[in-house]
């Protein structure tokens, strides 16, 4: 990095710090006005009324996955990003909701899971699909799910499938705010092939039909079968049978030697 640019990057350090400074202070002073006005807003909410509006979002002057933070902050904390943003977004209601990595998950980058009738909300992202993407994916990845908890904590929204009205609009506030450009996906198709390495194809006429020609891709060694919620259709269409094509490079020789050693 040239001096000029570590200046620069020094600079725009500085200046987000204190920026969230200034508005974590602000927040604190809403958030005490926000505590009196508890019981007015559940009432509202009980009574069908509109309840109390969200403060309006301030515009960042430097955006959040400006490619500068690539270079001040290439692979950072996610349970600091988690909480940075948790009171620059979400107005610091969601202290309840934990964010963790998954090394298992290769198939979204990023899932919110609801657990129990205690209200539990879990962030999950993916180490396997982000590790080796910049640093702006993970960014808006966690803003994604985000907007899934604070729904989900404050209205009871379980829907993280729908992305209906109520996420496009925090979406475009953040995007607005932060110059983010989160969306409603974020699987990242290329990463996710490299994982699936399982693949069955079908022998019967749906083989010949777009937009998959009878290819089955997984990341584990699943046979598709009456489990899957397509089988029956699969069935009454095709009837074909799914014969295993391929599978990832030495597979039997690993299980082979995890046996073998389950033994001793």
């Amino acid at each position: 990095m040239s001096e000029i640019d570590l200046t620069l990057a020094l600079q725009l350090q500085a200046q987000f710090e204190e920026e969230l400074r200034v508005s974590l202070l602000k927040q604190h002073e809403e958030q005490k006005h926000k505590t009196e006005d508890v019981p007015l807003y559940l009432e509202l909410h009980k009574k069908g009324r509109k309840p109390l509006e969200e403060p309006q979002q301030e515009k960042l002057s430097v955006s959040l996955i400006d490619p500068t933070w690539e270079l001040i902050d290439p692979n950072p904390d996610v349970h600091t990003l988690f909480l940075t943003f948790n009171n620059q977004f979400f107005w610091g209601r969601l202290a309840g909701v934990e964010v963790r990595w998954s090394p298992r998950m290769t198939l979204c980058a990023g899932v919110c899971s609801y657990e129990g009738r205690g209200g539990l909300c879990s962030v999950r992202l993916s180490l396997p699909l982000l590790k080796l993407r910049p640093r702006k994916d993970l960014v808006e990845t966690l803003l994604h799910e985000m907007i899934h908890a604070y729904l989900f904590v404050t209205a009871n929204n379980r829907d993280r499938d729908g992305h209906g009205p109520e996420f496009h609009k925090h979406m475009y506030r953040i995007n607005g705010a932060a110059g983010t450009n989160i969306s409603v996906y974020h699987t990242f198709h290329d990463e996710v092939d490299v994982y699936r390495q399982h693949i069955w194809q079908c022998n019967g006429p749906c083989r010949t039909r777009r937009p998959y020609f009878g290819l089955l891709k997984r990341t584990m060694n699943r046979a598709p079968g009456p489990t899957d919620r397509w089988w029956e259709q699969h069935q009454q269409t095709c009837g074909g049978t799914y014969i295993k094509i391929q599978e990832p490079e030495n597979y039997g020789a690993a299980k082979k030697g995890s046996n073998a050693a389950s033994k001793y």
